[in-house]
């Protein structure tokens, strides 16, 4: 039987990936007792990954790129001290293969599976890889990619294109019909839909816009909008100034867990970071979008943003046009059907529903091949 160690944390980008090829791999015999996942103290996956039903440990890291000093010598000790607990981990676990998608923990876990003799399989979620997976990418047997865009930063002999592996229970609502998806936020089919998300943690500019025009927006359109946990007291506050009328077509959530995939399938029009995991959602519901990259992940972000937007099914915008751009830019494209109706079918057509499956068919043959 295949036993396979993942390491994918930080980011839902990463993450989700991760987790539908787990499903993937489950639904071709890999028994969740041959799954191990490792990842850090405080992330996203100690939540999400005993929900999944998979075993996590947890190691000792922390980012080493664009923090101070002394944080950078002592969270570079900590991944240091990392490879030992990784290499013992792995030494328990005997994997036969490796998937990991980036972030800090990618170098000790990589360092030790090379020690371990364990074949690397990396998948880049993003069109362009960070810094920690270009620093192990030359220890991977393989490194599947999102889009063929990624070409330009793999070597062709490592590059396998699978696609992003969208969540299953997201995929499931492309079984719905809008008015059914419409349906489960209370809202009507006579009105275009916005659909407004950050992030789990939230994104202030973003959410700081909306606010702003909301009174607008609320006046022709409705919108369904995720604030991320940390901004959501504010997103609250707000909403308390909105009147009845107002509050009649819109939604705002912290966080929505079992229908981020009724959200994605009841709009029209997203807008969003252009973090990873818009490179394979959006076009998985055929969506068209208004990216706002990340300031401080700006060359990754705006990278995958340009890719959209190059095959014609996003536009881009920067957080300081938020402000005046926004509302334009938005009352434009629900304002135009044709174009967004030619957005939708470009995002229709970079979708690849089979991609988890293809990232858990690369890791099964990774096995075989080293079995």
């Amino acid at each position: 039987m295949s036993r396979i160690v993942i390491c994918a944390g930080g980011t839902g980008g990463g993450i989700y990936p991760a987790l539908a090829a787990t499903q993937a791999l489950q639904a071709m015999g890999v028994t969740p007792d041959n799954l191990l996942w490792i990842g850090t103290r405080g992330e996203m996956e100690e939540e999400l990954v005993p929900r999944a039903g998979i075993r996590l440990e947890r190691i000792e890291g922390g980012a080493i790129v664009g923090v101070p000093l002394r944080v950078k010598v002592m969270n570079g000790l900590k991944l240091v001290k990392s490879i030992g607990t990784a290499y013992r981990l792995l030494g328990r676990f005997r994997p036969q293969a490796m998937l990991m998608t980036g972030g800090y923990l990618a170098v000790p876990v990589a360092l030790a599976a090379r020690l371990r003799r364990v074949p690397v399989v990396i998948y880049l979620p993003d069109v362009e890889p960070g810094s920690a997976i270009k620093a192990v990418m030359p220890l991977a047997h393989k490194v599947a990619v999102t889009t063929p865009g990624s070409a330009v930063y793999v070597p062709a002999r490592k590059m396998v294109v699978t696609g992003y592996p969208v969540r299953s229970n997201l995929r499931q609502a492309l079984t719905l019909s809008r008015a059914a998806a419409l349906a489960q936020f209370d809202l009507t089919t006579e009105r275009p839909t916005l659909f407004v998300f950050g992030g789990s943690r939230g994104a202030w500019h973003i959410n700081k816009a909306l606010m702003a025009i909301l009174p607008q927006l609320l006046a022709d359109y409705q919108v369904i909008h995720i604030s991320g946990k940390l901004t959501w007291p504010q997103v609250e506050a707000n909403m308390a100034t909105l009147s009845q009328a107002e509050r009649t077509y819109y939604r705002p959530y912290a966080y929505l867990h079992g229908r981020m995939g009724a959200a994605f399938r009841a709009a029209d029009l997203v807008v969003a970071r252009a973090g990873a995991s818009m490179l394979g959602e959006a076009p998985a519901f055929g969506l068209p979008a208004v990216l706002v990259p990340l300031t401080f992940a700006w060359r990754y972000q705006k990278v995958n943003a340009d890719y959209l937007v190059s095959h014609g099914a996003a536009v881009c915008l920067r957080d300081e046009q938020l402000e005046s751009d926004l509302w334009p830019t938005v009352q434009a494209l629900l304002q135009d059907s044709e174009r967004l109706a030619q957005m939708g079918a470009a995002a229709q057509a970079l979708d690849q529903p089979t991609a988890a499956h293809n990232l858990a068919q690369l890791l099964y043959t990774t096995v075989q091949a080293y079995d």
